[in-house]
């Protein structure tokens, strides 16, 4: 796709009020102009580059952002949870930018075709190394979430990004569905492929006997003279979120006064920059900020937040800067120090997107991920469908590729409701494009992707709902475990995000008729964390998904979403006025 010179200005007139000027790039020719969006004056003498929740994506996507982050309680209107034209006028990007694009969902398919798509890790490479040349002793660190998310990456155990991160010259990392190819194979790839090569951190898992240590808390290096400590925290509700089965002997949670403990170390032993590298989320690292002083910067991931500006969290020990780096290896953020008499003085932030039409690919990074990809390259390219509408996931409670899952393990078991999991990762495809075997490999692809069907009571039906809402809306982000609503299919229900745990569901029905306590429904659903359910020889989803896809003669019509009536929370920032 070639971008013409006016709209190429377009994405440096977004770079130019985001504090990137244009400066001789003005009057530039287009492919002239693409360099110019990455020109990022070096500043300081301290640099941190951050990626997160990159979900195995080794290819160009594309991926809408939500149209639905509701913030309740004291998070309404406040960074993370403002979406559309909300976000742009905080971060002062104009409308319909190729910056717009990549922060938003307003006017997804035009501006999908447009701009082209998204990441890459040929072309982050790219960047990293131009970003890394600007910024000598410049640190990559990975916010985790990277071994997990497509087909090589689970048919390969996760040794097709370990490999990837490797070339990529990421320094450091934490994790999260990293733990969920179970605690040997984490331990193997720690010990023994990343031995040497990259630090992987998390001061928040310990073993359950005795309290040790699983990993290291934090590491310390030397940047252009200036001692820094980058703590790890990795995601504290692993257990619960994820089967407990495959971290038994672990345990995690937030920790902060652990957290404490370890950043008062690390500045006891020099350190005059402290970062943590985050997989919390959000919510829970604003939270944190406020409770932990003497971190500089807390550079979070988890709820694949595209953050565009810092957000400055007070302290008792001062001031904690907090960030979020978006998904899908959408953007590169660079974080900049200038770092004087062992203090911070000042610093800039930028969230640079990555997009593939305008950063050419690694030549090392492509021949790396064409060998990887090169003995499932038939089974990734199969058509099984063509859609006719626009197909993604991410918002609060639905998206058209989970109602994609639910219409079809509903149909294919029979079932008269089905659940799909709040999962965030997973790309999206525009209308007219293939449903390969692929995509549906991204929007599924677990260790314990399992489709299920069980009665299941009205009563218990709610008590689920409520469950999974408190996890989403509960006002105290420590309660928070950062995904999204179950997602629904066949059951219309209403919620107030804005009340109490137990009484968020209401006006629940099924073909117009409200659901009853005590009956039995059947109840279709896939990825269970129970362990029992691993032993119970049921298909893996994306088997029942493809019979359905195969049945559709060809083309799958457009979905329609299956949305609750939000009875509170309304109008809200956080929701975006564009088609579900």
């Amino acid at each position: 796709m070639n971008l013409s010179k006016r709209e190429f200005l377009q994405v440096l007139s977004a770079a130019s009020v985001a504090g990137m000027g244009l400066g001789r790039w003005s009057q530039a020719d287009a492919a002239t102009a693409a360099d110019g969006l990455y020109d990022l004056p070096r500043f300081g003498n301290v640099s941190f580059l951050h990626m997160t929740d990159c979900h195995a994506q080794l290819q160009p996507i594309h991926f809408r952002e939500p149209s639905v982050n509701l913030g309740v309680a004291g998070m309404t209107g406040k960074l993370p949870h403002l979406v559309g034209e909300h976000l742009l006028q905080v971060a002062k990007v104009p409308a319909g930018s190729a910056s717009a694009h990549a922060l938003t969902c307003l006017d997804f398919e035009q501006a999908a075709r447009r701009y082209g798509k998204v990441g890459g890790f040929a072309h982050l490479a790219t960047l990293v190394k131009r970003m890394k040349a600007s910024r000598p002793g410049a640190l990559l660190l990975d916010g985790g979430d990277t071994w997990q998310g497509s087909a090589t990456s689970l048919w390969t155990k996760g040794q097709d990004m370990v490999d990837a991160c490797k070339l990529l010259g990421v320094d450091v990392m934490t994790g999260h569905w990293e733990f969920t190819y179970g605690m040997d194979r984490v331990k193997e790839i720690v010990e023994k492929e990343l031995a040497g090569r990259i630090e992987f951190v998390a001061q928040n898992v310990k073993t359950t006997d005795f309290g040790d240590p699983v990993f290291k808390p934090y590491v310390m290096r030397t940047i252009n003279g200036v001692p820094c400590a980058i703590v790890g925290q990795a995601f504290p509700y692993t257990p619960i979120a994820n089967p407990r089965y495959m971290v038994a002997d672990w345990e995690f949670g937030i920790q902060d006064q652990h957290m404490q403990k370890v950043v008062d170390e690390a500045r006891a032993k020099g350190a005059q920059v402290v970062v943590v590298l985050s997989h919390n989320g959000m919510d829970v690292d604003l939270k944190m900020a406020s409770r932990v002083s003497g971190i500089d910067a807390i550079l979070g991931g988890h709820t694949h937040d595209g953050m565009p500006v810092a957000t400055v969290v007070g302290n008792r020990g001062g001031q904690t800067l907090v960030t979020n780096a978006g998904s899908n290896g959408k953007f590169l953020a660079v974080m900049d120090f200038d770092v004087k008499g062992g203090k911070i003085a000042d610093y800039r932030y930028r969230l640079l997107p990555v997009f593939a039409n305008m950063l050419p690919a690694d030549r090392e990074m492509e021949a790396l991920i064409t060998k990887v990809r090169a003995p499932y390259e038939a089974r990734l390219a199969e058509k099984l469908a063509v859609t006719e509408g626009t197909l993604y996931r991410r918002g609060n409670f639905n998206g058209s590729g989970d109602q994609l899952l639910l219409d079809a393990l509903m149909d294919v078991q029979g079932a008269e409701i089905a659940f799909s999991p709040g999962f965030r990762w997973g790309t999206s495809l525009l209308p007219g494009q293939a449903i390969t075997r692929e995509w549906l490999m991204d929007m599924t692809a677990t260790t314990y992707s399992y489709a299920t069907v069980a009665p299941m009571s009205g009563e218990m039906i709610k008590t689920v709902l409520e469950d999974v809402c408190d996890n989403l809306f509960n006002p105290d982000p420590y309660y928070q475990q950062g995904g999204d609503m179950v997602r629904v299919g066949g059951l219309e229900y209403s919620c107030n995000p804005l009340e109490k745990m137990g009484r968020r569901i209401s006006d629940m029905r099924l073909n117009g008729k409200p659901i009853e306590a005590a009956k039995q429904y059947k109840v279709a659903g896939w990825a269970p964390v129970a362990e029992e359910a691993a032993k119970a020889g049921n298909k893996p989803v994306w088997e029942l998904v493809e019979q359905w896809l195969r049945a559709q003669g060809g083309t799958v019509k457009a979905r329609k979403v299956n949305m609750p009536r939000l009875t509170g929370a309304v109008p809200n920032p956080g929701l975006a006025q564009v088609p579900a």
